[in-house]
């Protein structure tokens, strides 16, 4: 025993003797310097992204004073919430707010239920001309949403013409798009389902068709059942691309229904001078009123989004 007590002890004083602590600090050095270089340049990103929100905030609590004087950068000295009060009634909120929501909810939810047929469509059949939609789905994805709106606009027109049923200026093109796969970015919700059905095995599908279910059975119970994240993730990005979306919705939808986006270019218009002042303020402030819903709505399910992101595939995992 003694033996092995000493023979244990003398492999112990071996090891320290043999061990290279000049290395070993030196390895240690190089970790906390990697860290240092990894965390100094998270915060510069990070600077990039909120330095715009932080600027915000500011200019949206100072005076017409604060403003014009240029010994004030961020803190303001007679910091006021006058202009929230402006910008809500300047915005009518109580109304914009309600058809924003109602709006980017319709069309959200059209965007998620055919992204996710497509996507299943992709992912799990071979059909003649596959490669030829696929193809298609990407240049829908890459071409500029100008370039695409005017041939829009000009079928919408066409229609009142053979029918004599006015759409523009009505949610319906907005609508019919969406259902038919052509809203916002519809291309990337149909790839985030896409990915997200490649990663579940085909064996299910035969599983459940060896028990007699169809094709329909199989999408909703098998695939719509294990995309609950997913179908989250794609609703809510939907959602704020249609609410942040101007440039459409003022040519298809124009004034028919009050949002929060468009009653921005209220504060577009300015003279100069103390009038341009205020009209800054103001609209920083309007702008924060309308990001609060989407910050509120991200905060209600940042754990079910994140879940979500990671099983997507969109973090690369």
């Amino acid at each position: 025993m003694a033996n092995k007590i000493t023979s244990a002890k003398n492999s112990v004083l071996s090891f320290i003797k043999n061990f290279n602590f000049a290395k070993f600090k030196k390895l240690k050095l190089v970790n906390i310097i990697a860290k240092i270089a990894i965390y100094f340049l998270l915060i510069c990103i990070g600077y990039v992204y909120l330095n715009p929100i932080f600027e915000m905030i500011s200019k949206s609590i100072m005076t017409t004073e604060d403003l014009i004087d240029p010994s004030i950068t961020w803190i303001a000295k007679h910091a006021t919430f006058d202009n929230f009060g402006s910008a809500i009634k300047t915005l009518d909120i109580p109304t914009s707010l309600f058809g924003s929501i109602i709006f980017s909810g319709i069309l959200a939810i059209g965007q998620t239920a055919v992204s996710a047929t497509t996507g299943f469509a992709l992912s799990r059949y071979t059909f003649k001309g596959r490669g030829v939609w696929f193809v298609m789905l990407i240049l829908a994805f890459i071409l500029p949403i100008p370039l695409l709106t005017v041939p829009r606009l000009m079928i919408f027109t066409s229609f009142k013409t053979l029918t004599g049923i006015q759409l523009i200026g009505t949610p319906i093109p907005q609508i019919v798009m969406a259902i038919l796969g052509q809203g916002t970015y519809s291309t990337m919700l149909v790839l985030i389902f896409y990915n997200f059905f490649n990663m579940i095995p085909k064996s299910l599908d035969e599983a459940a068709m060896i028990d007699g279910a169809g094709s329909m059975k199989v999408f909703y119970h098998v695939a719509i059942r294990l995309s609950a994240a997913t179908i989250l993730v794609v609703f809510l990005f939907s959602f704020v691309f249609n609410w942040n979306e101007t440039y459409t919705t003022n040519t298809m939808l124009r004034s028919a229904v009050e949002l929060i986006p468009s009653q921005l270019t209220l504060y577009s218009n300015s003279t100069g001078g103390a009038e341009t002042a205020v009209n800054e303020a103001q609209r920083m402030a309007a702008t924060l009123i309308s990001i609060l819903p989407l910050l509120i709505l991200y905060a209600l399910v940042q754990k079910q989004f994140i879940q979500g992101i990671e099983n997507t595939g969109i973090t690369g995992e």
